[in-house]
C-alpha cells in the first residue's frame, strides 16, 4: 500500500496542489479525532447558533469548519474558500493558486448517533483577474474542478479522491498517521437494485421522481422488472461512499415541501465534487434535467437537485423525466 504523495505524484499533481491537499487532510485528521472522541470530549451536541443556511450549527461543525479554514488560509496556495459553514467566501493569499469549496461536516445531524459523516471537497484553479474577496472566483461549471473528494469519518477513515485521473480511495493508517492507498481505479457498477432516496418526502416529489421511485417499489412484476433495496444514511457523503463500493441510484429530489427551497443539496461544495467522483468512476450525475458538471453556478450556496449513481440507472431515471 503506497502513501499519497507518490500516489499524486504518478498522476502528474503538481506541487502546490499536492500540498493543498495534504494541508487539507491534515485537518481532516483532527476531525477524525473529535470525531472518534465524541461524547468524551463534550463534541457531541448542538450550539445556539444557525449556519448561513438557516440550520442550526453542530458544535462539530463549528470545530471542523475552523480547522480547515485555518490550514488552508495559511497554506499560501489558497486564494480563498467557500464553506457551508460561512455567510460569503473568504479571502486567503492574493496571489494563490487555488480555490477550495468545502462541506466541514456532510451529516452532522449523525454526530449524536454515531453514525456516518465526513467532509467534502472541491478544488479550482483561481482565476487571476477577480481579487480574492470577490465570490465571483467560485462561479465556475463542475467541470473546471481540479481536485474533488470526501473523508468518511465510520469505522476507518478514509478518503476518496479525485485529480481528473479516476477514482481512489485511501485509508487512514492510525497508527503512522499517513493516509495509504486501499483502493485504485474505483469503477460504479453499471446496473444496480439499489436506490437511496428520503421516502418520507414521497408525496412532495414531481411525478417523474414519483413514478420511478413507485415502478422500483413493484418490483419484479412491474415496468423495471428487478426486486430493489432501498438504503439512506441521512448523509450524502455515506451514501455515495456506498455507490462507488457497490453501486446504486441516490436522490435528492427538487420537492414542494418548502416553497422557498425546492432543492436540499449544495451545488458548489456537495452536488459538484461528488458528481465528478462519480463520473470519473464511471457513473453518471444530473438534476434530472442536466447534467451537474454543467451548470453555470449563479451563487455560492446555490441548491440543486441531484441523481447519480450506476450509470444504467440513472439513465432509467432521467427516462422518466424526459417523458414528463
Amino acid at each position: 500500500m503506497r502513501q499519497l504523495a507518490p500516489v499524486l505524484r504518478q498522476d502528474g499533481v503538481n506541487s502546490n496542489l499536492m500540498s493543498l491537499i495534504q494541508t487539507l487532510l491534515t485537518a481532516c485528521k483532527e476531525i477524525s479525532f473529535h470525531v472518534s472522541q465524541g461524547d468524551l470530549a463534550g463534541m457531541l451536541g448542538a450550539t445556539a447558533d444557525e449556519n448561513i443556511q438557516g440550520e442550526q450549527q453542530k458544535k462539530l461543525d463549528v470545530i471542523s469548519n475552523q480547522l480547515i479554514k485555518d490550514v488552508l488560509l495559511e497554506s499560501g496556495v489558497v486564494k480563498a474558500i467557500a464553506s457551508e459553514e460561512e455567510d460569503t467566501t473568504v479571502a486567503g493569499d492574493e496571489n494563490g493558486d487555488y480555490i477550495v469549496s468545502f462541506d466541514p461536516l456532510d451529516g452532522s445531524s449523525n454526530t449524536d448517533i454515531n453514525s456516518l459523516i465526513g467532509t467534502i471537497f472541491s478544488v479550482m484553479k483561481a482565476p487571476k483577474d477577480i481579487a480574492a474577496n470577490d465570490p465571483a472566483l467560485f462561479l465556475q461549471k463542475g467541470r473546471a474542478q481540479v481536485a474533488a473528494g470526501y473523508v468518511l469519518y465510520g469505522p476507518s477513515t478514509m478518503l476518496a479522491l479525485t485529480t481528473g485521473n479516476g477514482v481512489r480511495f485511501f485509508t487512514l493508517d492510525k497508527t503512522h498517521g499517513e493516509f495509504l492507498e486501499t483502493h485504485s481505479n474505483v469503477q460504479v457498477p453499471k446496473d444496480t437494485k439499489e436506490f437511496a432516496i428520503n421516502m418520507s418526502n414521497q408525496r412532495h416529489w414531481q411525478p417523474a421522481m414519483q413514478h420511478y421511485i413507485a415502478d422500483c417499489i413493484k418490483g419484479e412484476t412491474g415496468p423495471l422488472a428487478k426486486n430493489y433495496n432501498m438504503r439512506w444514511i441521512a448523509a450524502m457523503v455515506g451514501d455515495v461512499h456506498r455507490v462507488l463500493c457497490r453501486g446504486g441510484i441516490f436522490t435528492y429530489p427538487q420537492d414542494t415541501k418548502n416553497p422557498n427551497k425546492p432543492y436540499k443539496l449544495r451545488l458548489l461544495y456537495e452536488a459538484m465534487p461528488m458528481a465528478m467522483l462519480v463520473e470519473q468512476a464511471g457513473g453518471l450525475a444530473s438534476t434530472g434535467y442536466e447534467n451537474i458538471l454543467d451548470i453555470q453556478p449563479s451563487e455560492i450556496h446555490q441548491r440543486v437537485a441531484v441523481i447519480l449513481g450506476s450509470k444504467n440507472e440513472v439513465e432509467t431515471c432521467l427516462s422518466y423525466h424526459q417523458k414528463a
